[in-house]
């Protein structure tokens, strides 16, 4: 086990150090009057060093807590593998099937151990990640850096690492740390320790920091986790998901290969929000790089759900190796709510979501100047709801009428010889 380890975090380290020199946008920016820069900069982000060899790209799986909260028991977890083998959305990059809070007895063991609950997960967590396993899958479980988890079973602070090494015999891939019952220490306090005891059990365990983006994660997480909430918990609504979308993006140019910016699961297919909302949804989230966590009921989801998550162009721009998550470039509008997101793909590319915010439908554009393009450059278009190319030749901008709660997403490809993929 150890040596299949250090064979990955050696390969990670000589993967993410090719990855930082190069993970700059492809094109040159343009300067423009008034002294603005390059809206792709990455200069904040740091190479990894939790040395686990985790996460080049955004973790994708399925997570239980949106849709089942406190309701999960050792069926359903199996039951949710099965499905996700059974939909193909494991073989779309969807392989994390991670256990939230409420697994945990009570209290501990008499040795101080942390123990599954025995009427919900009586065959144990290692039985458990065994059936998962076998379906090539991996196993997540859930703590909380506090005393207690948010539902009041024993936390891991003090624990970390007794609880580490537990895990890790039970052949656990993923950690997600919560923030409740943390006794009023810092996070940057807290969340070290866990790391340290993760990394001593010589198995690459993902860890994911759920602190709720209280104390700014992303200036100090790039070498504590591989992931880290920027937000409060989301709700099924589009007002929490636009909200949370925007205090994401402030932090864009801190993630990259190796730790990522986290505003939560996906509420895709839980009813909340109609079809258009949730295609924005997703889409924004590819585009930010952000964890693909489906939160739904994934043994039955409707047709329009299983279409939003397992559009394959869509998750390819999540999942670009190149990793520099895409944000708001330009807004217009009342109250800006006809919105610009882009960023930089491999081969030279961009993507850009027109997202529509307004109560009525609007027409939405993006020039050349905003993506550091001569005006004169000309540039492909594809269309990754529709799977089309749209456009051969467009020069300067482009734009569209986009439907109210609404995105449209394309991938631009700049037709310029001297830029090389």
């Amino acid at each position: 086990m150890a040596t299949n380890y250090w064979q990955v975090v050696v390969l990670a380290i000589v993967f993410l150090s090719t990855v930082s020199a190069a993970r700059v946008a492809p094109f040159s920016i343009i300067q423009k009057p008034d002294g603005a820069v390059n809206v792709f900069d990455n200069s904040k982000y740091g190479l990894l060093q939790i040395s686990n060899g985790l996460a080049l790209t955004p973790q994708m799986g399925w997570n239980s807590w949106n849709f089942f909260a406190c309701n999960i028991n050792e069926t359903l977890i199996k039951e949710t593998a099965d499905a996700l083998i059974s939909t193909g959305l494991a073989d779309l990059g969807y392989t994390y099937v991670n256990i939230d809070d409420c697994w945990e007895s009570l209290t501990r063991d008499l040795k101080g151990q942390l123990v599954p609950d025995s009427k919900t997960f009586s065959s144990g967590i290692k039985a458990l990640a065994d059936y998962v396993h076998g379906k090539g899958l991996k196993l997540g479980i859930y703590s909380s850096a506090g005393v207690f988890t948010c539902q009041v079973r024993p936390g891991s602070l003090f624990h970390e690492n007794d609880d580490a090494a537990t895990w890790a015999s039970w052949d656990v891939d993923y950690l997600k740390y919560d923030n409740c019952f943390n006794l009023g220490i810092k996070p940057i306090d807290r969340y070290p320790p866990m790391r340290d005891a993760l990394n001593s059990t010589g198995r690459a365990i993902f860890y994911s920091l759920c602190e709720w983006g209280v104390d700014d994660p992303a200036l100090w997480a790039g070498n504590v986790g591989n992931s880290w909430r920027t937000t409060d918990d989301i709700n099924d609504t589009w007002e929490s998901m636009t909200s949370i979308a925007d205090l994401n993006d402030k932090w864009a140019a801190y993630a990259g290969p190796g730790g990522w910016n986290d505003p939560d699961m996906l509420e895709v297919g839980n009813g909340g929000m109609n079809y258009l909302e949730y295609r924005s949804h997703f889409s924004i989230w590819a585009l930010m790089k952000a964890p693909l966590l489906i939160g739904c009921d994934v043994r039955n989801m409707t047709t329009e759900t299983v279409e939003i998550l397992s559009n394959k162009e869509v998750i390819a721009v999540n999942q670009d190796p190149l990793g520099i998550q895409g944000r708001k470039v330009t807004v217009s509008g009342t109250d800006g709510c006809l919105q610009v997101w882009a960023g930089p793909l491999t081969g030279n590319r961009f993507v850009v979501v027109l997202w529509n915010r307004c109560p009525e439908a609007g027409t939405i554009e993006v020039s050349w100047d905003t993506l550091g393009l001569e005006s004169s450059t000309s540039v492909s278009i594809r269309d990754l709801w529709k799977h089309e190319d749209v456009v051969a030749d467009a020069v300067a901008s482009f734009g569209v009428l986009v439907d109210s709660h609404s995105c449209e997403m394309f991938v631009l490809t700049p037709k310029l010889s001297r830029f090389q993929a």
